[in-house]
């Protein structure tokens, strides 16, 4: 059973918790968060969505979860790259980039410098099934196939400009 520490619509905890895969009550947030990691030549590393899951799955992403309850969102992101690809990062590689509200979440994105070799990567069974690096051209021309999952393709046009320098 997963556990998620319950916000606000101010980010300020409300002092409990809530159990993944039940519906939310209207006005609790629960904190997600989100990993662009990038290779010194600009590439941007995606995974794919194992065929089993239940949204958007065989489709590229970004490596994101949940926090569970009683974790940073720094410690959830460490963790979550570590789970689904074997990427180990400290706290003080990743950089905080963006963070807003959605419907029943506050979504984290973090920015990793870093460059692994993708036959060092470990796929999570259930999870990740598949890895690549891309340019930006590359990335673009996966949206416009319909093949990046949607949340990542609207995540890609708010972060605009803060991936230049990073993305080429």
């Amino acid at each position: 059973m997963e556990l998620w520490d319950l916000f606000d619509k101010e980010r300020r905890p409300l002092g409990r918790t809530h159990v993944r895969g039940v519906p939310m009550e209207k006005g609790t947030y629960h904190t997600v968060v989100f990993a662009w990691v990038f290779s010194d030549d600009g590439r941007v590393l995606l995974t794919k969505r194992s065929p089993e899951k239940k949204s958007y799955p065989n489709l590229w992403e970004h490596t994101g979860g949940s926090v569970l309850a009683g974790e940073t969102s720094l410690q959830a992101i460490v963790r979550e790259l570590f789970e689904e690809t074997g990427i180990r990062a400290e706290p003080e590689e990743l950089r905080l980039i963006d963070t807003f509200r959605r419907c029943h979440d506050f979504c984290d994105v973090y920015f990793l410098r870093k460059n692994v070799p993708l036959q060092t990567l470990v796929m999570q069974q259930g999870e990740t099934c598949d890895a690549r690096w891309v340019s930006r051209a590359e990335y673009e021309e996966m949206i416009a196939q319909g093949i990046v999952a949607e949340p990542d393709v609207r995540r890609y046009a708010q972060l605009g400009k803060r991936l230049d320098g990073y993305l080429k």
